[in-house]
């Protein structure tokens, strides 16, 4: 059975799955049906360093850059509606791959060109993120947002992050302002 945490709350990993480095990392919402237009929220994920931020571009993976080079990260494509049950877009993670100097996978969700439709996360519901054993199938570990994101264009949903020898998940569900920018200035990656 899963863990289900709230906001804050941390479970390690590596006790709920002895042994196992290979997570599937799911996020799934849905778009408020009263507010008609189309939603296209993308997952992303930035692999961080002690000093919070990413040694270069190439821990930034999203649809543009899909494949960590050491093939620890890799994001399993960009789902433009949302629509259906289940995962909306989903993550691969071996962290037998991960590279020393990363000590934390942060695990985020923005909405294209929300700023040019009006659209923010008060306008999605159900939003999710749940980790699953590649293995098995089974969903190890679940956290369900429940806040209300009425302006923000961001979420820092939840991440993975190494603490004393082991992989341990924590629940974020911070939002912010400014979409896809505003995280990749956060977590260190220049944007053009």
């Amino acid at each position: 059975m899963a863990v289900s945490l709230a906001k804050g709350q941390k479970v390690s990993l590596s006790k709920e799955r002895p042994g196992v480095q290979k997570f599937m990392v799911g996020l799934g919402w849905d778009a408020n049906a009263f507010d008609g237009a189309d939603f296209d929220l993308d997952a992303s994920a930035f692999m961080v360093g002690a000093n919070g931020k990413c040694p270069t571009d190439k821990e930034f993976i999203f649809y543009g850059n899909p494949k960590h080079p050491s093939g620890s990260v890799e994001t399993m494509g960009d789902n433009r509606t949302g629509a259906g049950d289940g995962d909306d877009e989903q993550i691969m993670v071996d962290l037998s791959k991960v590279p020393e100097n990363v000590e934390k996978i942060a695990f985020t969700c923005t909405i294209n060109e929300a700023e040019a439709r009006g659209q923010n996360f008060g306008q999605v519901s159900n939003a999710y993120i749940h980790i699953m054993d590649q293995a098995t199938g089974e969903e190890v570990i679940r956290y369900d947002l429940s806040e209300d994101f009425s302006i923000e264009t961001a979420i820092v949903v939840g991440e993975l992050y190494k603490h004393g020898g082991e992989w341990k998940f924590n629940a974020i569900g911070n939002g912010f302002q400014g979409g896809l920018a505003a995280l990749c200035a956060y977590f260190g990656i220049e944007v053009a």
